[in-house]
């Protein structure tokens, strides 16, 4: 690496950390200096969360690090039009083991022409690692990486970058029986959808919370309202997050077609011996008196569909997320 003088890292820190001065400081009033930093707080929390998933994905399939010699070697025509999943290492004089500075899926630009951004000092990525080389923060650089098909790239997108949209449903009909109610605007062409449900857990309150629930003799004689919210204050509702159940790929039909078929299934001719996803669908628009079904949630990003044969996309989605989908096979 080439050298880089004490005046010169100096002129390039701030950029490299992307802090404002003590001027620009003065200069932001105060209220709009908090929502700034509250915005930036919480877009550093959503990058530190989505390296925190590609990092599980490449822990997951036990991939070995390459020390890094030479960025010319990013040029080899077995990187050079490759997309990937990547990830550059480091370790110190003092310690052997191998830590990650950055991770990412390089799902636009090929891996090739990425890594050499990250190491090629005339480059933001490569200045950085240049030059805690060269103050020896770190000893040596390390690079992995995971070859991924474009479709394996969007259902990666899919999981850390589309939002669940929830799926409502019709008050009981025939006795028992909820409908679906899907969204419009669901794209009719190719692609992938995942569909998830959410349960809550009920948990029982603290002992001082059961004692005043349990216990209106204290205050006398306590009307019938205030007796049932306490006791509807028994046990706390905690929300978990939505669970994955299943990955579907729009090939042959579109996903406006795919998602119809799944969820509007008639369960007037429902039969305990159906099984999948569509099973598990229609039982949970049969519910018993006053008990809500499963909330029920579907995302979905469009393919094209020469690419939606390529790649193991199960498996992709299910290193991603950490474990089995329940209704893939």
């Amino acid at each position: 690496m080439e050298d880089y003088s004490q005046e010169d890292w100096g002129n390039h820190s701030q950029d490299l950390h992307g802090y404002p001065t003590d001027q620009e400081l003065d200069e932001i009033p105060v209220t709009k200096r908090t929502l700034k930093i509250k915005q930036e707080s919480s877009e550093e929390a959503q990058k530190r969360d989505i390296m925190q998933n590609i990092v599980q994905i490449l822990e997951s399939v036990q991939l070995k690090w390459e020390l890094f010699q030479s960025w010319t070697d990013f040029s080899r025509l077995h990187l050079s039009n490759k997309l990937a999943i990547f990830g550059i290492g480091y370790n110190t004089r003092w310690k052997e083991d191998i830590r990650y500075h950055y991770a990412e899926i390089s799902s636009q630009v090929p891996l090739g022409k990425r890594l050499r951004e990250y190491f090629n000092s005339e480059k933001p990525e490569g200045r950085i690692i240049m030059t805690r080389v060269q103050k020896m923060n770190w000893k040596n650089v390390y690079y992995k990486f995971l070859e991924i098909t474009i479709s394996e790239a969007r259902c990666l997108e899919l999981h850390m970058e589309i939002d669940w949209i929830p799926i409502a449903h019709s008050k009981p009909t025939g006795g028992n029986v909820v409908q679906y109610l899907l969204p419009g605007g669901i794209p009719k062409s190719p692609g992938l959808y995942a569909i998830g449900y959410e349960e809550c857990i009920e948990r029982p309150l603290s002992p001082h919370m059961e004692q005043r629930s349990l216990d209106p003799g204290k205050e006398g004689r306590v009307d019938l309202e205030t007796l049932s919210a306490q006791t509807s204050l028994q046990v706390e509702i905690e929300p978990t997050r939505i669970t994955y159940c299943y990955l579907g790929i729009a090939e042959v039909r579109t996903l406006q077609q795919c998602l119809f078929l799944h969820f509007q299934a008639n369960t007037k001719t429902f039969s305990k011996d159906w099984v999948g996803i569509n099973g598990f669908l229609s039982q949970n628009c049969i519910v018993d008196p006053g008990v809500s079904p499963k909330s029920i949630y579907i995302k979905f990003v469009e393919v094209e569909r020469d690419f939606l044969s390529a790649g193991s996309l199960v498996e992709c989605l299910e290193k991603a997320i950490g474990y089995p989908l329940k209704f893939n096979n």
